[in-house]
């Protein structure tokens, strides 16, 4: 008898929690929502300043631009997402990521401005989709460096190449891109010839899944490297 009314208060607590949890998120979002009163609200994906230059299943890839004094739209966030910075505000950042994952499970709503004087750049890849759990599974072959960044959405590698400098022979299971994160002049070149030129920071190539290819520093000064992939299911 008590074992059957410590269950029945335990699932009383557990449901109570729930719905606590639930008002919580629904308070949150009504607070957000009034705080643009009045104004636009956009989903990310349909903000003009976060342009989509590429789409893979549920992976989105924007190249995001605002301009000294301007400012997007409210926009929301409900998908994880992966940062490659290029510059912000007060001068460039040389490929440095972020990753925010708690938009996969409570959206968010905001605005970003730029007082300048520099540009905002960023490189944002969206996954739609609950990602794969941590394993060795999905890993990329030929990688020199370990992930920066890892997690059940994204992986994230960076790489500091040298003037003449190459990288060993990769290939991903996953969808990728490698990003120039740095000035400089990078080449990224696939095992069929095929070469794409990276030759301003925020170039981007974009790499199909079991695609072969290498990168090099075709220039004379060190460049930095970003290679970013989405985990999809296998």
């Amino acid at each position: 008898m008590r074992y059957e009314l410590s269950n029945r208060l335990f699932l009383k607590c557990l449901s109570l929690a729930g719905l606590l949890a639930i008002c919580t998120g629904w308070h949150s979002s009504l607070a957000q929502q009034s705080e643009f009163s009045g104004e636009k609200i956009v989903h990310l994906l349909d903000e003009p300043r976060h342009r989509p230059v590429r789409q893979h299943g549920q992976l989105y890839l924007l190249d995001v631009r605002i301009k000294p004094g301007d400012e997007s739209y409210p926009h929301t966030h409900d998908q994880a997402i992966l940062l490659t910075y290029i510059s912000l505000a007060g001068g460039p950042q040389n490929g440095r990521v972020g990753v925010n994952i708690d938009y996969a499970n409570e959206a968010f709503t905001h605005k970003v401005s730029n007082a300048g004087p520099g540009l905002f750049h960023i490189m944002a890849l969206v996954h739609d989709g609950s990602g794969q759990p941590l394993s060795d599974n999905d890993l990329p072959s030929g990688m020199q460096v370990d992930p920066e960044l890892e997690n059940q959405w994204f992986r994230s590698y960076r790489y500091q190449l040298a003037p003449g400098e190459s990288t060993a022979t990769q290939s991903h299971i996953n969808p990728s891109f490698v990003i120039l994160g740095s000035e400089g002049l990078a080449h990224v070149s696939r095992e069929d010839g095929v070469t794409r030129e990276l030759a301003h920071a925020g170039e981007w190539a974009w790499r199909k899944q079991g695609s072969t290819y290498q990168i090099t520093n075709v220039g004379d000064t060190p460049v930095a490297i970003t290679v970013n992939e989405g985990r999809l299911q296998q």
